[in-house]
């Protein structure tokens, strides 16, 4: 899109951008999402921003009615396989919080200042600033849902002093953490970390829940995963190893333009991470319109996505976990829990385990396939988090004993949320690219192809 193009979708309010770009008022000093309901500003008075980061730096504070911070993702970034795509999953999972740039460039292969000069060229910001967009985001979530102190909500939000955090606050919000905890209800405040986070994880143009809670539900693990009440008002729940700690999660079925869902965590600083897990699980930031666009002029694929709009393509909470419960299949993945699984110390309902970690698993069952995935996993010969660079993995994976190409391609799409992966058995023709992964999921929910 050119900048007329942009300023059309804002003058029009089309949410269909939301996200994919931020537009800011130089005459109000405040940036928004595309869809914002204020009064459209006059051309001249706007400037354009790949990211949030990149209009707070220029100066920009985040605005109080359309809450820009709070859109969902790029739908880019989940199908770049670059650097800079690499990198914004990357920060977005928290590493740049946890391991600073220098660990972010370590992941992606490159030197800090290559990463530096390559996220500043195109979007704008560097690695600390999209870092810091990201905190503060964090820290708006738990100021307006916790009733938690404010100290601990800097840190939790990976801030390095409450200084900072005071500072990017007032900065992002042009209000104090205190008068942006006092703008939300209290009735929507918890009142302890026990109680959980309750969220609201945004999405664009239409989401087919249903046909997302039924995988889920078809694949789930006992004492990990489970999925409970009448269709169409399910609750998926499950546990989360985290970097910090761990958690347990519940997603509500009923879309709204978002997915409720509430978070318990025995770390807090674990928030930004689980809540990225999660969008990737539910592949939230799709764009649905442009896989809808090419989809729906394939004559096969037509009718099933007529039939079925916004249709997704599922991700993974835990990319370690799905390869091996890729490989094993779900009655396998259910042993190895039981026996390998730490238990968690406060069991909550079915939820009784966390999944076993590869490295367990390496050591109690070295031989066969199994045990070549998970010493493979467990001593970084393969890399599957969301930095990875999804052909090496494939290689990598290919090359183990045991795992055929067609259980990489569902490693490949799940773990990795490659939007453009077929079976090596389907002929899928180059008119689906680069959506073939949501041409796989329409086939299968229809029936037209074996689910895997």
């Amino acid at each position: 899109m050119d900048e007329d193009s942009r300023y059309e979708a804002v003058r029009s309010r089309d949410g269909r951008f939301d996200g994919e770009f931020f537009f800011a008022v130089e005459t109000t000093g405040i940036y928004c999402r595309p869809s914002c309901p204020a009064v459209t500003p006059k051309r001249r008075n706007v400037r354009f921003f790949a990211t949030a980061a990149a209009a707070q730096g220029s100066g920009f504070r985040a605005c109080r009615r359309c809450r820009p911070d709070a859109v969902p993702g790029s739908a880019e970034w989940n199908v770049r396989a670059d650097v800079v795509g690499r990198a914004m999953r990357l920060i977005g999972d928290g590493v740049v919080d946890r391991e600073g740039v220098a660990g972010l460039a370590d992941r992606l292969g490159y030197s800090a200042r290559q990463v530096q000069r390559q996220l500043t060229a195109e979007l704008g910001a560097g690695p600390v600033a999209l870092a810091r967009a990201q905190r503060s985001h964090t820290a708006r979530v738990l100021l307006q849902t916790t009733e938690l102190p404010v100290t601990q909500i800097a840190f939790a939000s990976g801030f390095a002093s409450v200084r900072q955090f005071n500072d990017t606050i007032r900065t992002v919000y042009a209000q104090t953490p205190s008068r942006l905890r006092d703008a939300a209800p209290a009735s929507r405040r918890t009142a302890t970390p026990a109680a959980g986070v309750p969220l609201r994880l945004a999405y664009r143009g239409p989401y087919r829940s249903g046909a997302v809670f039924d995988l889920l539900a078809d694949e789930a693990v006992p004492g990990v995963e489970e999925v409970s009440g009448p269709e169409g008002k399910r609750t998926y729940r499950r546990t989360l190893r985290l970097p910090y700690g761990t958690g347990i999660v519940a997603v509500e079925e009923r879309p709204r333009g978002w997915l409720d869902a509430r978070l318990h965590l025995t770390d807090l600083r674990d928030l930004t991470t689980a809540v990225q897990r999660l969008r990737r699980l539910f592949d939230l930031d799709a764009d649905p319109y442009a896989v809808d666009e090419r989809l729906g002029s394939d004559p096969r694929l037509a009718p099933l996505v007529a039939a079925r709009p916004g249709l997704r393509s599922p991700g993974a909470a835990d990319p370690e976990e799905l390869a091996v419960r890729a490989l094993t299949g779900p009655a396998q993945a259910a042993r190895l829990v039981q026996r390998y699984g730490k238990a968690l110390d406060a069991p909550c309902g079915s939820l009784t385990h966390l999944f076993p970690e590869p490295a367990v698993l390496a050591e109690a069952e070295p031989e066969g396939p199994l045990g070549a995935l998970t010493a493979a996993l467990a001593d970084g010969a393969v890399h599957l988090d969301p930095g990875a660079d999804r052909d090496d993995a494939q290689t990598a994976l290919l090359a183990l004993p045991g795992m055929d190409a067609r259980t990489v391609a569902v490693v490949r799409t799940r773990a990795l949320g490659d939007p453009d992966v077929a079976p090596p058995d389907l002929n899928a023709p180059d008119s689906w690219r680069p959506w073939r992964s949501y041409a796989v999921q329409h086939l299968r929910t229809a029936g037209e192809l074996e689910t895997r």
